[in-house]
C-alpha cells in the first residue's frame, strides 16, 4: 500500500498548474486553447449575468437603459477577471514578453 504522503502527491510527468490561472502550467507549456475558453467564458458569463440583473432592475423600476449598463459592466468585469488570473498577458513558452524579444526571426533566410 501507499503511505499517506504518497497518495496525495501527483504522478510523475503530470504538469503542475499555476493556482488561479486555468490553462497555464508551471513547466512552460501553456494551454492557449484552454486560456482562450476561460477568457471567453468570463466575458460572456459576465455579460449574461449582469444583463439579466439589469433587465430585472429595468422591469422593477420601469427604465430601459440599465440592461445596457449591466452588459457593459459584465464585459468589463470579464476582462478584469481575465487579467487578474493572468490569462491576457503576452507570454511565450520561456515566460518572457513577446514584444520585448523584437521582430520574429522567421522571415530571415
Amino acid at each position: 500500500m501507499f503511505s499517506r504522503k504518497e497518495r496525495h502527491q501527483k504522478k510523475p510527468g503530470t504538469p503542475k498548474t499555476t493556482a488561479g490561472a486555468p490553462g497555464v502550467s508551471d513547466n512552460g507549456r501553456d494551454g492557449g486553447y484552454n486560456a482562450g475558453i476561460a477568457v471567453f467564458s468570463y466575458i460572456v458569463g459576465g455579460i449574461m449575468v449582469w444583463s439579466l440583473i439589469g433587465w430585472g432592475l429595468d422591469n422593477l423600476w420601469g427604465t430601459r437603459w440599465i440592461v445596457l449598463a449591466g452588459a457593459l459592466l459584465g464585459a468589463a468585469g470579464g476582462f478584469y477577471l481575465s487579467h487578474v488570473h493572468g490569462l491576457t498577458s503576452l507570454r511565450n513558452s520561456t515566460g518572457e514578453d513577446g514584444a520585448a524579444g523584437g521582430p520574429s526571426q522567421d522571415a530571415k533566410q
